[in-house]
């Protein structure tokens, strides 16, 4: 075993990279960070049917999003490579045959529909389903006679039908399975390609890994995973299995609790930071209450034996008030420069906008940081300062935009602010002040209609200062607009109020 810690992420390549992915993903790197070890990346690609190299660019993508590089892997070699699975075929044969030789492993000719009927019997007697070992002693001239029928043959691993095997798993810590109710596991697949179970077993031995962490529904696998590595006398790892996250339901999260991809929430306009955070928390204590931790600190304070056994609850509000916290924290020009591609994918911003263009974004960002929890936000809530096109809120309908006032309001204003030589917030509020006064009014009677005509909002940041971030001619244009829709009473509140 090599003394160097060694951890490898190994995702399938099979779909989309889920936050469960990533969540494994994070505690790998965080213990070989800390440790002073080695991040392995494998791609465990033998699932030939479902593997495709669109589905490989996420899990490139996701691990980068997140700030996670790695030491040894396909595209930086190392080693131990090559580190696709589909690319260590060969390796594996040899395994194979060990096993074939010691007899631990043989054929199996059962097919699909024969597996399905045992399954359904065993069902029926009230007992897990699990292959009955038909094929575990077959004489040669009976596997002859399958051959010439033109069945195919698989090889499957001949597991203890004795004693227990016993897991101690830094985490979960002392399990027991009793060997009587595993069956036997298939090892290659009619293909030629190795399953999951031979795979892992020999690169984690031939890659010299010393810890494997990752989730909890893997636990049962280990099982297998151990009693492979005894067959093949092989010293296993170490294990610690991660706890399971679930949904604010507390099953198991999925796509029904909305978004589970990583680029999902990328999309949505959570910062890599605060994902990292809040994840990081997910089954693991850093030893205080505290919430908001950089990166560097949660690195110094992370361990294994930290983590708790019990599922974590992904609390997307929680997740959302953390992302606010950092978005509220950040710089300026830093999250422009996220929430320019967001803006970009909802053509509300150039595909390549000027220097001028891109510091009045900085500056519509700064306005907006405190009052914002997810990026996207800038391509719903704040519509309005990227195009004309937006919707009235209710609200604003309700209590300004309906009120038979309004329109006289709106035009008067819209003809003075025309007419300014300068375009600044002190000209802004002088302007809307001073019609207020000249109409006998409070200012709140003058800006608020106005903030809804402009903004189709009824709350913001300071009028003056955002409304000076809109070009004037749109300005004017809005309050005409609004002003034109409320005479003709096209601005009445819709019935879903509920929401707005």
């Amino acid at each position: 075993m090599a003394e160097q810690i060694r951890v490898r992420f190994a995702p399938a390549p099979t779909g989309y990279m889920h936050i469960g992915n990533l969540h494994t993903a994070l505690f790998n790197w965080l213990f070989a960070r800390q440790q002073g070890g080695a991040m392995v990346l494998r791609i465990e690609d033998t699932d030939e049917l479902r593997s495709t190299p669109e589905a490989l660019g996420v899990v490139y993508d996701g691990l980068r999003w997140l700030g996670l590089d790695w030491d040894e892997g396909p595209n930086v070699g190392g080693p131990y490579r090559p580190y696709v699975q589909s690319e260590r075929l060969e390796i594996y044969q040899a395994y194979v045959q060990k096993l074939v030789d010691a007899g631990r492993a043989y054929e199996c000719f059962c097919t699909p529909e024969e597996l399905e009927e045992q399954r359904q019997l065993m069902r029926a007697r009230g007992v897990p389903p699990r292959y009955d070992g038909r094929c575990r002693d077959l004489t040669e001239e009976d596997k002859q006679r399958r051959r010439e029928e033109g069945r195919e043959s698989c090889t499957r691993f001949r597991v203890k039908e004795t004693g227990n095997t016993i897991i101690n798993d830094i985490i979960q810590g002392e399990v027991t399975y009793d060997n009587a109710l595993i069956g036997d596991p298939v090892i290659v697949k009619t293909s030629g390609y190795p399953t999951y179970h031979l795979a892992v077993v020999v690169d984690d031995h031939l890659m010299e890994i010393t810890h494997v962490i990752r989730a909890v529904e893997h636990l049962p696998n280990t099982q297998i995973h151990l009693q492979l590595q005894q067959a093949l006398d092989i010293e296993p790892p170490r294990y610690a299995h991660l706890p399971l996250i679930l949904g604010e339901d507390r099953t198991k999260l999925s796509k029904r609790h909305g978004a589970v991809a990583v680029t999902d929430y990328a999309a949505q306009g959570f910062l890599p930071e605060a994902m990292f955070n809040f994840l990081a928390l997910l089954g693991w204590s850093p030893g205080s209450e505290e919430e908001i931790l950089s990166r560097q600190q949660i690195l110094e304070r992370f361990s294994l034996e930290a983590c708790g056994s019990s599922p974590s609850v992904f609390d997307v509000a929680k997740a959302e008030w953390m992302n606010g916290e950092y978005v509220n924290r950040a710089d300026p020009q830093y999250l422009a420069d996220w929430v320019l591609p967001i803006l970009q994918e909802a053509d509300l911003m150039e595909a390549e906008p000027s220097h001028q263009r891109q510091q009045w974004l900085v500056a519509v960002v700064e306005l907006m940081q405190s009052r914002v929890k997810l990026l996207s936000t800038f391509t719903t809530w704040a519509r309005y300062f990227f195009t004309d096109d937006f919707e009235y809120e209710n609200r604003a309908r309700r209590e300004w935009l309906n009120d038979a006032q309004t329109p006289p309001k709106l035009t008067a204003l819209a003809n003075r602010l025309e007419a300014l030589s300068a375009w600044t917030p002190d000209t802004i509020e002088g302007t809307v002040r001073g019609l207020a006064d000249e109409l006998g009014l409070s200012a709140a009677k003058v800006i608020h209609p106005c903030r809804a005509a402009v903004t189709g909002t009824t709350i913001g940041p300071s009028l003056f200062h955002l409304m000076a971030l809109i070009d004037q001619s749109a300005v004017v244009g809005r309050l005409r607009r609004a002003a034109d829709l409320s005479a003709a009473s096209e601005l009445q509140p819709s019935g879903d109020e509920e929401s707005q």
